[in-house]
């Protein structure tokens, strides 16, 4: 079963863009800035959900304000925050991490409140220090283990350095009177809603597990360390920086990361990536690398090279069965850091670890070519073709990085077999417990869904009817970003039932390209519930999503059979035959 999703589509709406101001605790009160548009073009936004940017403010003898949102919101926010505080003088402003489009926001705040002191972890400091040299005086760093912040009132916050390669800065905070734990980036969903809290907290799974994949499944390592150093804390809630605050399902998600994050030790193949951002555009490609990786099945080890320790960096690579590097030009040149983990690239990994480079710059480019230079002169073999970005990526320009990462594992897979020494044919295929899962013979059908005027297909042969009254079908398909669409109340879809001889199959058995459309060479036409029927399908059946369950590395789905037709009376079943039960 193979994915042959285009590109999804936004979802438009008339709701225009609002800040919504809760309570949530003793003198804590959220303000979530919502909009209910996808925000940007970064993979971690591709649900088109919508998002909110969550900050909070506690009062006691004094104001503290957790977490601004980004310049998207800056005016927005400013107008409601000054309302909400009706003069009341804002103390400290506590930073989870500083990025430039944060930093926006934060230059209005302090122009506001010139008396204000921006307490946040030593890396952002620097990165502060960097941009506003002259609020060197505001800022209050954070030390383990004294870092505690006494609001007045018994409002003692405890600060938490949780650093991680995508965000070196990261900080949790933890009020010690109200229980509450304000995340920043972690146990997040970019999902816009009203319910301030997760009650219906099922029907979050999919958008969290997908953040989770996109933001922390390559830093599964760092991300283990702070679950470790978070779990002793007794927690009423947990208040991410997006996404609904956590309330219901406070042990249960908080076991789904450690399981996702085990999920990710336990692949078979590996891949460290290797980068530094000076603006951070080539951490942003770098990550949508990650996430055609990580969709392809590999474990990804994120390396943020201006952090990394010399002797953990050398034993990822190591350890890993292929590496890409990314770098920035800084003054026609890589950041020192990237050229010290060239050379220990250089000398340690063996010439049979497939490779791969990109970068973005601003006017040159030499860091690039230099790596590739490096690597080719070394005899690597390169897993996708060089990515160089000029300037900040385009939605097309993260959908080749994207497209790179599937294209990677592909060829590291391959790479891997050819490597793998001749056995029999028995011990070739797949040992005996996984042959004899794969003589389990399934239909092979191709199921179709629309979103708006976009539709996508997926091929599948994992399909059985599961009840008579009324009709019903199982479906299982894979835990993937496209496994979205069929995980929603009343999702609608049409599975067409493919006809033995027939060459439909081949539209749908690979990932399609950017704009490519499979429908284009298929005769189709829609169905009753919008989505489309193959004119060449042996029958079809419009369905309708009841049920879901995560099961694996598979989510089943249960649908009851709306209406259905037989196309062709004498026509055969398409069926799918395996040898093994280990893969499609």
């Amino acid at each position: 079963m193979q994915p042959s999703a285009l590109n999804p589509t936004p979802l438009t709406t008339t709701r225009p863009r609002d800040v919504q101001i809760a309570p949530l605790g003793n003198q804590t009160t959220v303000l979530r800035s919502r909009t209910w548009e996808r925000l940007k073009f970064e993979v971690e936004y591709n649900l088109c959900q919508g998002t909110t940017a969550n900050s909070y403010v506690i009062r006691g003898d004094r104001t503290a304000l957790i977490d601004p949102p980004g310049e998207s919101f800056t005016h927005l926010y400013l107008q409601e925050l000054q309302q909400f505080l009706t003069g009341t003088p804002l103390d400290y402003i506590i930073m989870g991490h500083v990025n430039p489009n944060r930093m926006a926001t934060l230059a209005a705040l302090v122009k506001h409140h010139p008396q204000v002191t921006l307490v946040c972890s030593r890396p952002a400091a620097q990165a502060l220090r960097a941009t506003f040299p002259e609020w060197g005086d505001r800022l209050h760093t954070i030390c383990p283990p004294e870092g505690l912040l006494d609001l007045g009132q018994g409002h003692v916050l405890q600060l938490l350095p949780v650093p991680t390669p995508r965000w070196p800065d990261g900080l949790c905070t933890y009020d010690l009177k109200t229980q509450i734990l304000f995340s920043d980036k972690l146990f997040g969903a970019h999902i816009c809603q009203d319910a301030l809290f997760d009650e219906d907290w099922r029907k979050l799974e999919v958008d969290r597990r997908y953040y989770f994949d996109c933001l922390h499944a390559s830093q599964s390592k760092q991300v283990q360390t702070a679950l470790a150093q978070l779990a002793p804390l007794p927690l009423k809630y947990i208040a991410p920086g997006h996404g609904p605050i956590v309330r219901y399902s406070l042990s249960r998600l908080q076991n789904d990361y450690r399981q996702w994050c085990q999920h990710q030790t336990h692949q078979t193949m590996r891949v460290a990536l290797l980068y530094a951002s000076a603006y951070g555009n080539t951490a942003i490609l770098a990550d949508a690398i990650a996430q055609g990786l990580i969709e392809a099945g590999l474990a990804v080890e994120s390396i943020n090279c201006e952090q990394a320790d010399p002797v953990a960096l050398a034993k990822a690579i190591e350890t890993s069965d292929g590496f890409i590097m990314g770098s920035p030009t800084l003054g026609g040149h890589a950041p020192v850091q990237i050229q010290t983990a060239l050379g220990t690239v250089l000398s340690s990994a063996a010439k049979t670890k497939l490779a791969g480079v990109f970068g973005s710059y601003g006017w040159s480019g030499e860091a690039i070519d230099l790596i590739e230079e490096k690597l080719r002169d070394n005899n690597y073999r390169f897993g996708f073709e060089t990515i160089r970005v000029r300037f900040s990526p385009t939605a097309s320009v993260l959908q080749t990085c994207r497209d790179a990462g599937i294209q990677f594992a592909q060829q590291l897979r391959k790479q891997k077999k050819r490597q793998s020494p001749r056995q029999s044919i028995t011990e070739t295929q797949a040992d005996r417990t996984e042959q004899a899962v794969g003589r389990v013979i399934g239909s092979l059908c191709v199921a179709t869904t629309c979103q708006g005027d976009t539709h996508s297909g997926a091929l599948t042969s994992w399909v059985t009817q599961s009840s008579f009254t009324p009709p019903g079908i199982m479906m299982a398909i894979p835990a993937t970003p496209y496994a979205q669409r069929f995980l929603q109340p009343d999702a609608k879809f049409i599975l067409n039932v493919l006809t033995e001889g027939r060459t439909i199959r081949r539209h749908f058995a690979h990932q399609p390209q950017p704009g490519e459309n499979p429908f284009q060479a298929i005769a189709h036409y829609a169905g009753s519930n919008g989505c489309l029927i193959l004119e060449e399908a042996l029958a079809y059946l419009e369905c309708r999503v009841q049920r879901w369950m995560q099961c694996g590395d598979h989510w089943l789905v249960y649908a009851i059979v709306q209406a259905g037709d037989v196309l062709v009376d004498d026509g055969v079943t398409a069926v799918q035959q395996r040898t093994s039960g280990s893969q499609y």
